[in-house]
């Protein structure tokens, strides 16, 4: 049974990632920090993980939970947000929360399950935002969220430059719907995690080099860094 890691599920897109995977006749592993999210992803029919990114401690016995596996895509999915522009200067309190769970998560958890996605040659996706990309940027609003996802996106190229047999990616689930994204956004969790299940099953079936480093639409397309 082809097995899919998700870091960072028990809302939102990683929610609806683990329902979806999980119709699809996928082995599903979800972590949470929560004892509600672990029982909603329980109820899905997940294996669940306690974990809490922005918590080094946490963080740090993700490798013991999972010993023995062998993992077909792993996917960073957990995400914090700041909403205020570029002239507002950020407190330390917002900065570390936003940076801690973006940034320091992703490169605490990653060395960790690496070694499991290569036993399957897999994949390792990161959940990152158009935002972060430098050229298509033209706006300062949210400028914390975005200077964490950029720095998210060399997390993703430095990992993919010292582990060549895996793919690594960034990938940019769209303008959802969930507390992150607002109602007014033109996605559906739903209509996301289906896209980016289709993309990601895609890229695990073709191994492409394309791929490799690479930062992906949902759909598949490429977007500029």
């Amino acid at each position: 049974m082809t097995t899919i890691l998700l870091i960072g599920a028990s809302r939102g897109i990683g929610f609806e990632l683990a329902s979806q995977f999980i119709a699809d006749g996928w082995r599903v592993i979800a972590t949470a920090r929560s004892d509600e999210g672990l029982e909603r992803l329980k109820a899905l029919g997940a294996q669940t993980l306690r974990l809490d990114v922005a918590n080094p401690a946490s963080n740090s016995g993700l490798a013991w939970q999972l010993d023995g596996e062998k993992i077909d895509i792993a996917v960073y999915v957990a995400g914090a947000m700041d909403r205020n522009s570029a002239s507002t200067p950020p407190t330390r309190d917002s900065f570390d929360a936003v940076m801690h769970t973006n940034v320091m998560g992703a490169m605490q958890v990653i060395p960790q399950i690496v070694p499991m996605v290569q036993e399957t040659r897999g994949v390792i996706a990161c959940i990152s935002s158009i935002m972060g990309s430098q050229q298509e940027t033209t706006s300062g609003n949210a400028a914390l969220y975005r200077v964490s996802k950029a720095a998210l996106n060399m997390v993703v190229r430095c990992t993919q430059a010292e582990q060549p047999d895996i793919t690594v990616l960034a990938i940019h689930p769209g303008w959802v719907q969930t507390d992150m994204g607002g109602p007014t956004a033109p996605l559906t969790s739903e209509q996301s995690a289906s896209s980016l299940r289709q993309t990601l099953s895609h890229v695990l079936e073709q191994r492409d080099p394309k791929h490799r480093g690479a930062f992906l639409n949902h759909d598949g397309s490429t977007l500029p860094w």
